[in-house]
């Protein structure tokens, strides 16, 4: 949360590490390929991440219906994305990179949505899984939603890293939660 802190200071006074931000963002618009780019960036629209995290939650109360809270969680994890976030870019207000004219990019929703989805499906999921691979896939997937949102220009890389370091706060207390309620589901033998 510190990390989020500062990042978000320096993206509002136009400190030295939003010059290099700036500097950066540019550098990478449009580098690689761009049907590759979009992709990736898509990968956190609500369109594409929610129905992952639904089908993980109907999954869990098909199993056990007794995993309603952890289900709910998720559910509440989800909507505090636009909870926290809308609020943080009307603050800020930062502009968008390739719009003049246009503010509001600080921090990034599609990277709070993908790493909410994709983290709380992992999280709902691994305990019925034989192999733990839920979690690398969610990691690969949000850090794909950030790398397409810098590469087609829909955001600074401090967007995304901010909203990596502010939701990176926020799901380690879904997956404590999760985790004293998994004690029910664990195989045993």
């Amino acid at each position: 949360m510190v990390l989020f802190a500062v990042i978000t200071w320096q993206v509002v006074v136009e400190g030295p590490l939003f010059a290099a931000d700036v500097a950066l963002g540019r550098a990478l618009f449009g580098a690689g390929p761009t049907a590759v780019a979009e992709l990736f960036a898509d990968l956190g629209n609500t369109a594409v991440a929610l129905p992952v995290a639904a089908a993980a939650v109907g999954y869990v109360l098909v199993r056990d219906r007794r995993q309603w809270p952890a289900a709910l969680a998720a559910v509440a994890m989800m909507a505090a994305v636009p909870a926290l976030v809308v609020p943080l870019k009307l603050l800020v207000a930062r502009p968008a990179p390739l719009e003049p004219g246009s503010t509001g990019w600080y921090p990034s929703g599609h990277t709070a949505t993908a790493m909410v989805a994709y983290g709380t499906a992992a999280l709902l999921v691994t305990p019925y899984l034989r192999r733990r691979w839920a979690m690398p896939v969610a990691v690969v997937l949000t850090a794909a939603t950030g790398i397409g949102l810098v590469l087609r220009g829909y955001h600074w890389p401090l967007d995304v890293v901010g909203s990596l370091c502010l939701f990176g706060a926020v799901l380690p207390f879904f997956s404590a939660s999760d985790r004293r309620r998994s004690s029910s589901r664990t195989r045993t033998g």
